[in-house]
């Protein structure tokens, strides 16, 4: 049984890019576009992993994070911050939060498998 990936994603080409990179690697993927979005997905939805946007309506990436931490099938899952941001402060916000990593958009499908192969096996 292959793993489900859940990307997180305001913008719907990136969720696509990344639906498709992570599908032709042999994934499932569920797509939200908003933290709460993602959260109501989960409600029905087991998932292995999670990336996520950090800019985004509704709910952060930060604040998604934090809820998944605070939920007991998601304490320690992977969880992959996808994003334009590089500063140092946002990168140190996400990993108090509980973020596993940082991709930095744009990224190149073949960095974004192997990221996630790294954390999910």
């Amino acid at each position: 049984m292959s793993k489900t990936i859940l990307t997180v994603d305001d913008s719907a080409s990136i969720r696509q890019t990344v639906a498709f990179t992570l599908k032709g690697a042999g994934y499932g993927v569920l797509e939200a576009a908003d933290g709460k979005e993602a959260l109501e997905k989960l409600e029905s939805n087991k998932v292995h992993m999670v990336i996520t946007d950090l800019n985004m309506p509704n709910m952060d990436g930060i604040e998604l994070i934090k809820r998944l931490r605070s939920m007991p099938g998601y304490k320690f899952i992977p969880i992959i911050m996808l994003t334009t941001e590089s500063q140092a402060e946002k990168k140190q916000q996400g990993k108090a939060a509980g973020a596993t990593g940082w991709i930095v958009k744009p990224f190149k499908p073949d960095q974004l498998v192997a990221v996630v192969k790294k954390v999910l096996h």
